[in-house]
């Protein structure tokens, strides 16, 4: 397992478009979330210790703060021929087992973690109602093995901030997990 941090992507960038098929077959964009008041999207997987690591924290964050008006977008851009446990089929099955009520979309092509500059899993952006990126990083300073409580709570407070109409901290920690299994010949530029 490669640990790798985040890109960090400059705070104020514009959220990328994006059209990707959730678990049902159901196409989202991101006008789908103009309603809301802000909006996260997570680069997630299935078998990443990191991510399964937060998985039941982050459903507890979905139902949290999805009737505060915030819209969460879980994004799986792993290539499921190396990684077959993060097939759609493989999809489906964790976002009921681990109670998502948030999409989770797959990006086949990857060109969607491109447009991102994601590097990692979790890879965790938040956009305020404008969808400029408020906050990138870490879900909370919990890894596997620390002993540090999984609580959210670097994303909690940059919620909390947006929600409340205040600025979000420009101290930000570089979230870090798994790298993106990237097809062969379709590796970012950016690392």
């Amino acid at each position: 397992m490669a640990l790798t941090p985040s890109t960090m992507l400059p705070l104020g960038t514009t959220a990328p478009d994006f059209h990707l098929p959730d678990t049902n077959g159901k196409t989202y964009t991101l006008a789908d979330f103009k309603n809301q008041s802000a909006l996260v999207v997570i680069f997630m997987c299935n078998h990443c210790p990191y991510v399964i690591h937060i998985r039941a924290a982050l459903a507890q964050l979905a139902l949290d703060y999805t009737p505060r008006g915030v819209g969460i977008a879980g994004i799986n851009s792993n290539d499921v021929k190396s990684h077959p446990a993060d097939s759609p089929a493989r999809m489906k099955e964790e976002a009921q087992a681990a109670g998502y009520i948030f999409p989770y979309l797959y990006d086949e092509t990857q060109a969607v973690a491109k447009a991102y500059r994601a590097a990692c899993t979790p890879d965790i952006f938040l956009f305020d109602r404008g969808r400029r990126l408020v906050y990138r990083g870490q879900f909370d300073a919990s890894r596997p093995g620390n002993g540090i409580p999984v609580t959210g709570k670097d994303l909690r407070a940059a919620l909390d901030a947006v929600l409340a109409g205040k600025s979000t901290s420009e101290f930000q920690v570089a979230s870090i997990g798994c790298n993106i299994k990237w097809k062969a010949g379709n590796e970012p530029d950016y690392f």
